[in-house]
């Protein structure tokens, strides 16, 4: 029993010469979308590159269809502002998911929201200045301070405080499934001296006297409580205020967060506070590699 090649010319057709045996250029472009459907979009836009039939194929509307939000509609509505996201009618379900995997700004810029490029999930990141803080207009307690480690390019610092309050709210249509909030904060204020990041820890006291509370509720009775001392000047931390379900009957949810430390017997200081994150999960203890 022998064995026969078929080799791809720069068409992506098999040749090999007049005997020459079907090869996958030879695929209908139907048959390779039938597959391409049961992989991920890295694994999809990889074999795009293999021949014609394959980049004809990775194109196809029910491919993408099946890696976008089952709710794509209402995302696209809450984001844009309507359901076809001002695509247009027709357009590419493939260049929806490339616009969505790129984060999107809304509510005024206070908010992002992106799809991983590989499972489709989503996540969200919620600025600081959507969220309502104790005393953010009062120079003598905070400041906004312009940093390159934030996706919004800035974060609230905190020099020094008694009533320590930040309360934040989401209304939006997740995808079904299991999510996570966390707050994102750094203990000191980090510069760059000579191409180098260093951090000041001059102002920050008081955090490990009594723990910071924190709290998250959603419109379907779903409640957490978290208790932290904060630690470790010099890095940015995740911390986990709770999860949430969001059933697949569910067509908006929306979730209350805050952090709280209103002992009064102490002052505290020297806090960044970047953002609220939401995202799924099985992505919990990956944050700060994500973000």
């Amino acid at each position: 029993m022998g064995l026969s090649f078929s080799f791809l010319d720069q068409n992506g057709s098999s040749a090999v010469g007049p005997s020459a045996e079907p090869g996958l250029g030879d695929l209908p472009e139907s048959c390779v979308a039938s597959v391409l459907v049961y992989l991920d979009p890295p694994q999809i836009c990889r074999l795009a590159s293999l021949n014609r039939a394959f980049r004809g194929a990775s194109y196809a509307d029910f491919v993408w269809e099946s890696k976008l939000p089952v709710n794509c509609d209402s995302v696209l509505q809450r984001v844009f502002g309507r359901e076809d996201g001002g695509f247009g009618e027709g357009s590419c379900k493939r260049d929806i998911y490339s616009t969505l995997c790129r984060p999107i700004s809304f509510d005024d810029g206070t908010k992002k929201v992106w799809l991983d490029k590989s499972s489709g999930k989503t996540f969200m990141s919620i600025s600081s200045n959507g969220l309502s803080i104790t005393g953010i207009d009062d120079r003598r307690y905070w400041r906004r301070i312009p940093t390159e480690e934030s996706r919004f390019q800035s974060v609230a610092y905190l020099q020094q405080i008694w009533w320590f309050q930040v309360i934040g709210k989401i209304e939006f249509p997740f995808p079904p499934g299991s999510y996570s909030v966390f707050f994102r904060l750094h203990l000191g204020r980090t510069q760059k001296r000579l191409g180098r990041r260093v951090c000041n820890s001059e102002h920050v006291h008081g955090w490990d006297k009594k723990p910071v509370r924190f709290l998250m509720s959603t419109s379907e009775g779903q409640k957490a409580t978290k208790q932290y001392y904060l630690t470790e000047p010099g890095k940015w931390i995740h911390y986990h205020a709770g999860n949430f379900v969001v059933p697949s009957s569910c067509r908006s949810m929306t979730v209350k967060f805050s952090m709280t430390q209103i002992d009064c017997t102490h002052t505290k200081g020297g806090l960044c506070l970047d953002s609220v994150l939401v995202y799924p999960e099985e992505y919990k203890g990956k944050g700060c590699s994500i973000f």
